[in-house]
């Protein structure tokens, strides 16, 4: 079963619960009453900053829609488990939602925690259509296999197998597959609350 039939259901549960109407998220977070719309009915995820925008405009973590149960203590994440456990597919802002990103969330069950882990699995795509997004905190991208490119600001990056990269996420950011090609990346998002 995929998460992401639960995450705007879980979104919708918390702004029922704060007594907040869809327009006043939409207003706090800079998104469209649409966009609140398309996810609150999962139908379309957009990609992990405007989800962290809604959190904001919640007051809650991200990690609060991705949770299951809450642990205090370590939490591992076995290989096998990642990849038949939960995963969330995002369509990263494809204008027709083709689902090109698969989030593996690593670390689901850690209460209170500041960085979101995830292995991404990325789908080739010759010619990707992408908005770039914003947001507080830092990112880490390690490219387990494949190629990505990442535009970062009004540069490009081009990253094979084994390279990295650390930025803040304050800059107009996105990550896809160089094209026409596949990826698994292991991403970790930091979320200053």
């Amino acid at each position: 079963m995929h998460n992401n039939t639960i995450v705007g259901h879980k979104i919708k549960g918390f702004r029922e619960s704060k007594g907040l109407s869809i327009e006043e998220i939409a207003e706090r977070s800079g998104l469209s009453v649409e966009q609140i719309n398309s996810i609150e009915n999962d139908e379309n995820l957009p990609s992990l900053g405007p989800l962290i925008k809604v959190a904001r405009a919640l007051g809650v973590r991200l990690g609060t829609f991705l949770d299951d149960s809450d642990e205090l203590g370590p939490v591992v994440c076995r290989a096998a488990d990642r990849e038949k456990d939960s995963s969330i597919s995002f369509s990263n802002g494809a204008n027709d939602a083709r689902k090109h990103m698969e989030y593996h969330p690593l670390a689901q069950q850690k209460a209170g925690r500041h960085m979101e882990p995830f292995v991404i699995d990325i789908n080739p795509e010759d010619s990707p259509e992408f908005q770039l997004s914003a947001h507080e905190g830092e990112e880490f991208i390690y490219v387990m296999q494949g190629e990505v490119e990442i535009v970062y600001g009004k540069d490009t990056y081009n990253l094979k197998e084994g390279d990295s990269i650390f930025y803040d996420s304050i800059v107009n950011h996105h990550v896809h597959g160089a094209p026409g090609k596949s990826a698994k990346i292991l991403a970790v998002v930091y979320i200053p609350f």
